[in-house]
């Protein structure tokens, strides 16, 4: 399979090229050329596909450049670090045929680790074929992507990672994942400002030449670990497919379809499911779920896409993004793949924070199936509750904006419902003690402690009370290139 940028203005380029630039040198996002047609798509409804099975199918379409023996080392190697090998992402129906796919099973309870304990194989073979000494990765995170992407790349041979994250907004066992994180090869560092901040520096560096020039001179090559990467986006195609399969072999999917409803920020997950439509998954509708940094919500909602509001610190800190990157990804399609249109908007984007879909254009993503709602802290407290009452379910304050979402919107009719679990709720104790119980402590591993014996379980990342802190780095918004050069040797 061959990708090319949504801007139209970079050659086209194979799979493995794709995965070691990340971003595009017009500086837009890759996608590919074309989807293969429908009679040169695998059977996903084989009867004894299993998840590793359809992992295998997708990563040989979208990457069929690398050796099925490398493809199938980087499954291997990445179910065998979620709790059930065998069943990497449960399916667990709950009520009015609602059905939660729970993604939070991998080592770091967040549905970044179906993509991140893949991307690592591949990457190193890219940049082994590419003859690189190192592949230096940059990633931002609003709170899950970073310690995803340092324990996925941990001690991976030939590659580095630096994560910059707000030094306000995650919870404190996402920050603790990421400063305790071991591994020689993995750094961490506190950005003096928000989600938006840290993005907005990675992309500067893969934009300035000076930076990339003096890395490519010791042999170092900048690549990206956020969704950007399509070794992070495409992988996640593979749960939508298993949802199909899921309610499939059910025997609880109709003709029309099914529902999937994704708690997002930077329009990733849902945009997998998207693409997962396109290979053949019968989904109706994506209803995007926001916080109350809603602009992608409010997006989908009106067809104008607005950053000018007040940046919220939110219950749902992985969600706490204005400026979503695979929005670009989402309006090249939408469009019609106008690459000049897209161009455009996220030029005016750059330029105002503003751009806008025509009428043809937002008829166009209503065609589509889209359709979106947001909840505030206090109703995702409330959806946390609920779901607890209702459905003897603890989940976790992004998976309840999906929940309360989803409800708000109504299910409409007899098509079922999938909610995209993004995470567990081990890694948000304050937010989950104060929505079961009305309050909670300033402690977050007491607060983690009294959540186990509510949940009645061990809970998990109780060890990181004590873990040493690693990665002590702090930076400037506006010194991320310097902070890039200190750490990699620039």
């Amino acid at each position: 399979m061959k990708y090319i940028s949504t801007r139209g203005l970079a050659p086209e380029v194979s799979s493995t090229e794709a995965l070691l630039n990340g971003i595009a040198p017009d500086g837009g996002l890759y996608v590919p050329a074309e989807i293969p047609s429908k009679s040169a798509l695998p059977d996903w409804l084989e009867a004894d596909c299993d998840y590793a099975g359809t992992m295998r199918k997708l990563l040989a379409l979208f990457f069929d450049d690398i050796p099925e023996s490398v493809r199938n080392a980087a499954v291997e190697r990445s179910v065998a670090r979620f709790a059930n090998p065998a069943v990497p992402v449960p399916f667990n129906p709950v009520c009015d045929n609602v059905v939660f796919m729970d993604l939070a099973q991998g080592p770091t309870a967040a549905f970044k680790d179906v993509a991140l304990t893949i991307l690592p194989t591949l990457l190193q073979y890219a940049a082994e074929q590419a003859g690189l000494k190192k592949a230096a990765i940059l990633t931002a995170t609003s709170g899950d992507t970073g310690s995803a992407a340092m324990r996925g790349f941990a001690d991976v041979a030939g590659t580095e990672v630096l994560v910059f994250f707000p030094k306000t907004g995650t919870s404190e066992i996402q920050r603790r994942q990421m400063v305790c994180c071991e591994g020689g090869n993995v750094h961490a560092c506190a950005i003096e400002g928000n989600f938006d901040d840290a993005q907005a520096g990675v992309k500067a560096v893969f934009a300035d030449e000076k930076i990339r020039a003096d890395a490519a001179a010791k042999g170092i090559f900048l690549s990206s670990a956020n969704s950007i990467n399509i070794g992070r986006l495409f992988p996640q195609v593979c749960y939508y497919i298993m949802a199909w399969r899921q309610l499939h072999f059910s025997c609880i999917l109709g003709d029309e379809g099914f529902d999937v409803v994704v708690p997002t920020g930077n329009f990733g997950n849902i945009l997998a499911a998207f693409y997962a439509k396109k290979l053949g998954a019968p989904i109706r509708r994506f209803i995007v779920a926001s916080n109350e940094n809603n602009v992608v919500a409010e997006f989908i909602k009106t067809g104008v896409y607005d950053t000018h509001r007040a940046f919220k610190i939110t219950n749902s800190p992985s969600m706490d993004i204005l400026v979503s990157s695979n929005i670009e990804r989402f309006i090249f399609e939408i469009s019609g793949r106008d690459s000049a249109w897209t161009r455009e908007s996220m030029a005016s984007l750059k330029a105002s924070g503003v751009f806008r879909f025509d009428d043809e254009k937002r008829r166009a993503a209503e065609d589509a199936g889209f359709d979106s709602g947001f909840a505030t802290m206090t109703e995702t407290e409330a959806a946390i509750a609920e779901i607890h009452r209702d459905a003897n379910y603890f989940a976790d304050p992004h998976t309840a904006i999906g929940w309360k979402v989803l409800r708000e919107l109504g299910n409409r009719g007899s098509v079922p419902a999938v909610i995209a679990e993004t995470a567990a709720p081990w890694k948000f104790p304050a937010t989950m003690l104060r929505a079961l119980t009305g309050t909670c402590g300033n402690d977050d591993f007491e607060n983690l402690k009294k959540l186990g014996e509510i949940i009645g379980q061990t809970p998990r990342f109780a060890e990181l009370e004590t873990a040493p802190v690693r990665h002590d780095l702090v930076c400037a918004k506006n010194r991320v290139g310097d902070a890039v050069r200190s750490v990699f040797g620039i």
